[in-house]
């Protein structure tokens, strides 16, 4: 399922939900579609919409200033883009570079993507102590990396130019 990202009024980003969540948002007039999915569109009996990646909400929200994207696994996998730390391929679990049994945390500088093959490899080990070598760094994306990496851009795409400019521009 497509995931829309979701701009308070002010055009800063708030979150990410279904498209089904979107289309209910634009249908109740509770938001506006600023960006689209090129040719496609949403039909229904009486309607015909389009298919919307980026949606902004008309009245203001006010939410408490978060300062850390929370962990998951989900996120991680995005983080990485689905690519296996160890050696590139398609990735599908999330291994602890420090193993959870000695001591290292479900933390975003501790844990990668990884396919299955080489999470097995590793095993209950470091990279160090397996013979294995990381091909990237985690890294800790801030509360709004974690929003736009969720949307799952391709490599060479890009976010529109109005929602790439500094907050004080748009203001």
């Amino acid at each position: 399922m497509r995931e829309t990202l979701v701009l308070n009024a002010s055009f800063e980003p708030l979150s990410t939900v279904s498209l089904r969540r979107a289309v209910v948002l634009v249908m109740r007039e509770k938001a506006v579609v600023e960006q689209s999915h090129p040719g496609l569109r949403v039909r229904a009996a009486q309607v015909e919409l389009p298919v919307p990646q980026v949606i902004r909400l008309r009245r203001y929200v006010r939410v408490p200033f978060r300062q850390r994207a929370p962990w998951s696994r989900r996120g991680v996998l995005v983080r990485d883009r689905h690519r296996c730390a160890y050696c590139g391929r398609r990735a599908t679990t999330v291994d602890h570079i420090v193993p959870r049994s000695h001591g290292g945390g479900d933390t975003w500088l501790n844990t990668v993507a990884a396919c299955a093959a080489d999470n097995h490899r590793k095993a209950d080990r470091t990279p160090g102590q397996a013979g294995m070598k990381l091909l990237v760094k985690p890294f800790e994306p801030t509360p709004a990396d974690a929003l736009l990496l969720a949307l799952g851009l391709k490599e060479g795409e890009s976010l529109p130019e109005w929602l790439t400019l500094p907050a004080a521009a748009t203001a």
